[in-house]
């Protein structure tokens, strides 16, 4: 991220309150990640740790509805963490990542704790980042895409992901329609992308 867009991006995290985002762990170069306690989470009652570094990234999306700004994403992240733990039983939310349409990363387990994503065979050797929205019929804009991206090369610069990272679509390693088939078209196209 550049000097700019990061200044940018602190500034908009300061308007809406949320100028503690940075991670007391995650070096500068990383851009803002907004931890648990800024968008609302309940206490996580996981423990299981995810050794790293991690091989792979399985994008998905939540096929919910989407945000595209800080208070209501943050609305939507709470919503995931709802359902995953209140309806599913899940000990959080599932996902490592959430990505907003306001160009956010909010933090679910984080790097250093299992998911609950994909599934017994991918949840303990990947790191799950969901889109918040169904991306079926549209594409995640430019600034979501760029969290994303941004999000994987801080893994890479804090030693959570391995420089040689897969990436895969989660309807690669599940049936499923995730991460949608617009968002799926898009990912293809990374560096890092393996079927």
């Amino acid at each position: 991220m550049s000097r700019p867009c990061a200044l940018l991006a602190w500034a908009l995290l300061a308007l809406f309150g949320l100028g503690a985002a940075q991670n007391k762990e995650t070096p500068a170069c990383c851009g803002p990640i907004v931890p648990r306690s800024e968008w609302g989470a309940r206490p996580s009652e996981c423990s299981q740790p995810l050794r790293q570094p991690v091989r792979y990234v399985v994008i998905s999306h939540t096929a919910g509805s989407n945000c595209d700004t800080p208070a209501f994403c943050r609305q939507q992240a709470q919503n995931v963490q709802h359902y995953h733990a209140s309806t599913r039983r899940w000990c959080d939310v599932a996902y490592n990542f959430l990505i907003g349409e306001d160009g956010l990363v909010y933090e679910g387990r984080g790097w250093n704790i299992k998911g609950e994503h994909t599934g017994p065979t991918w949840n303990p050797i990947s790191i799950g980042i969901t889109f918040m929205g169904n991306y079926m019929e549209r594409v995640p804009p430019p600034r979501a895409i760029r969290a994303a991206q941004s999000l994987m090369a801080c893994g890479v610069a804090i030693g959570a992901l391995r420089p040689d990272y897969e990436i895969k679509g989660h309807r690669d390693v599940q049936q499923t329609l995730s991460p949608g088939d617009q968002l799926y078209a898009i990912i293809q196209n990374w560096p890092h992308y393996r079927e």
